[in-house]
């Protein structure tokens, strides 16, 4: 949980917006009608006031977790469209993360998983040991990543213990400059995620399985910037397949599609507002229908 102060055209007057990957993902995920808990921490300070309001607007059920930083802040600035560069300022100081009973996704990723490896990576084993599957979204941030090859060696070590992974083609790039992203994308679930997702910004997102590859365009949209964009994206992903409840191991091509139709759509409408502002269930026209579909039978 973070701010972002993302600066505005005369690139001197920046405009505060609580953010933050799994914060993002959480608000994203409760906004659609889900129960989402976010194991995190931020300051007694002003941006805290600002960041814990936003979750309580959401729903959002917020575990702090112990910690003596104040609340971290991301410098944000968009270029001709409205691709967001960031710069951060980050005090996350937290040594281990409860698992909460009875979740569908332990969620994590982005700064948490940079920061604190080892605390997110002990939470992303107790889950998969107690049945929980893990998402991970390393939503690669250069300025704090560290050096390529230390990264790209965390990235998958993390990979190898998540059921669901996401990843942006900037950060296959980042990480594998050069190569391919569908083919990377394909070769990661070697290091053992059941579902790899690859997104691939206007041209929608793609979907692999051991068994299945599935597509699905973005809609058209103005874009204001991309800030909590991914984030978002996951969230409507995860939703979907929380409420269909189908094994990760079974997925089919039907259940796919719709979870990328909704994932693109919430991502889609984010890019289209400032900040991380997520849509609500409501505002998703016609996908909204693949939100409400139950469990799949058979």
């Amino acid at each position: 949980m973070l701010v972002d102060l993302v600066a505005g055209p005369d690139g001197r007057t920046f405009t505060a917006h609580p953010g933050g990957g799994p914060a993002n993902a959480a608000i994203a995920v409760a906004r659609l009608g889900g129960r989402a808990v976010l194991s995190t921490t931020f300051g007694d300070d002003l941006f805290g006031a600002l960041v814990r309001a936003h979750l309580e607007e959401s729903d959002v059920d917020t575990r702090m977790l112990p910690s003596t930083g104040a609340t971290s802040v991301a410098f944000a600035a968009t270029d001709e469209h409205g691709v967001a560069r960031y710069d951060f300022r980050v005090s996350w100081d937290v040594q281990s993360i409860p698992l909460v009973d009875g979740a569908a996704f332990l969620h994590t990723g982005s700064l948490a998983a940079a920061v604190a490896p080892s605390a997110v990576e002990a939470a992303m084993r107790a889950a998969r040991a107690a049945g929980t599957p893990v998402s991970l979204d390393p939503n690669i941030r250069p300025t704090l990543a560290g050096r390529p090859e230390v990264a790209r060696a965390r990235f998958e070590r993390q990979a190898g213990l998540a059921d669901v992974l996401k990843v942006s083609e900037e950060d296959l790039e980042w990480l594998y400059p050069g190569t391919d992203p569908v083919s990377r994308a394909e070769s990661l679930l070697i290091l053992g995620p059941r579902l790899v997702v690859l997104t691939r910004g206007p041209r929608g997102a793609l979907a692999v399985t051991t068994a299945l590859a599935v597509e699905r365009p973005a809609p058209a949209v103005d874009v204001v910037d991309t800030v909590g964009a991914g984030d978002a994206f996951t969230a409507g992903l995860l939703s979907v397949l929380a409420r269909r409840e189908v094994p990760l191991g079974r997925l089919d091509e039907t259940t796919l599609g719709d979870a990328l139709a909704v994932a693109t759509t919430v991502g889609a409408i984010t890019c289209s507002r400032a900040g991380a502002d997520s849509p609500r269930a409501d505002e998703l026209g016609a996908v909204a229908a693949l939100l409400d579909r139950g469990p799949a039978s058979g």
